[in-house]
């Protein structure tokens, strides 16, 4: 088979396509011949050396993917052969509040990923996705969908009438901007561009603001809600974003911290306004198995359909990559078999 390894060394240019036997599943595990997989800003960080520096083996990259289960191994009885399945980020998360243990077993670091045309998963691992959805539509799901549902369905609580804050317009601010319209928020939303919060209105996104033009995007929330504030606000900033998350956020309101893409540390961290606030900052690193099967269900009833910014051939595997690191997508990059 195909697929894609990172090998000698990180960055691009130590992701080399090669030919490897295909796997055979042991017990309890499934056979997925792969038919789509989409890209995340972790897995360029995988790639770049971020997350394991130290790594020496080679490694399958990218996270997210969808197939079909093509043969089963002994025990396994969850699945049929035919049945259309993505593999849950973190493998060994199934319900409840995650452990440290848990985070060895996430897909694309540091256990081989989905960039190959068969990969072998626990069956424990699966979860069917909705029959509605294209295969590089429902490739988008496992880390941008769950870390959007985390944040606003199981966390976040958001119901009809609160304001949401959505940062950006990659692939989780999008999942997060319709997943709050279909529990009945308000939404706004912040880009550098005009054109994106044009199409994020064309979404259902009620506000739009330009935090190039207005870097005190903090006040133009204030001002939408009269001075409330927002009741959720999605960090994907990190740095130069949380301390006017803070500023925007209603007393009593929540911060669902996200993204680093400005950077990981806050150096002036504003506590006072926390305080005065009572804000609530919880970070979110995914989800389960239980999250990603409940947003299949309220995905397949609403009939929802992700964002997809761009879909590349398998081949042209690298210059999606290269497209993801331009930071310029309006939704999901996908890749198809």
């Amino acid at each position: 088979m195909k697929a894609f390894v990172l090998h000698g060394g990180f960055g691009l240019d130590n992701v080399k396509e090669v030919d490897l036997p295909v796997p055979s599943p042991g017990p309890g595990q499934v056979l997925i011949q792969i038919q789509a997989v989409s890209l995340n800003s972790r897995d360029m960080g995988v790639i770049d050396g971020f997350y394991e520096p130290n790594r020496t083996e080679p490694l399958i990259p990218v996270s997210d993917g969808v197939g079909t289960i093509i043969a089963l191994g002994d025990g396994a009885a969850k699945f049929q052969v035919g049945e259309r399945v993505s593999g849950i980020f973190t493998q060994s998360w199934v319900s409840g509040e995650p452990a440290q243990e848990n985070w060895v077993s996430t897909l694309g670091s540091p256990l081989d990923g989905m960039l190959a045309e068969y990969v072998v998963l626990p069956e424990e691992g699966l979860v069917r996705i909705p029959e509605h959805l294209t295969n590089e539509e429902a490739a988008t799901l496992a880390c941008a969908g769950v870390t959007a549902w985390h944040a606003i369905a199981v966390e976040g609580q958001v119901k009809a009438g609160d304001v949401v804050v959505v940062q950006g317009t990659g692939g989780v601010s999008l999942f997060a901007l319709q997943f709050a319209k279909l529990l009945g928020a308000r939404v706004i939303i912040t880009s550098s561009s005009d054109e994106k919060l044009e199409r994020a209105r064309a979404l259902g996104a009620d506000y739009g603001i330009n935090y190039r033009t207005n870097p005190e995007w903090d006040q133009a929330v204030l001002a939408y809600t009269q001075g409330r504030g927002a009741d959720h606000i999605v960090d994907l900033g990190g740095a130069s974003t949380l301390n006017r998350s803070i500023s925007a956020l209603k007393v009593g309101g929540q911060v669902s911290i996200v993204g680093i893409l400005s950077g990981a540390a806050v150096e002036d961290f504003a506590i006072v306004p926390a305080i005065i606030r009572k804000a609530r900052l919880q970070a979110i690193n995914v989800g389960s198995r239980e999250m990603f099967e409940s947003m299949n269900r309220a995905i397949a009833q609403h009939a929802l359909h992700p964002v997809i910014d761009r879909t590349f051939p398998f081949a042209r595997s690298l210059d999606a990559f290269r497209y993801l690191s331009q930071g310029s997508a309006f939704g999901k990059i996908s890749i198809v078999f």
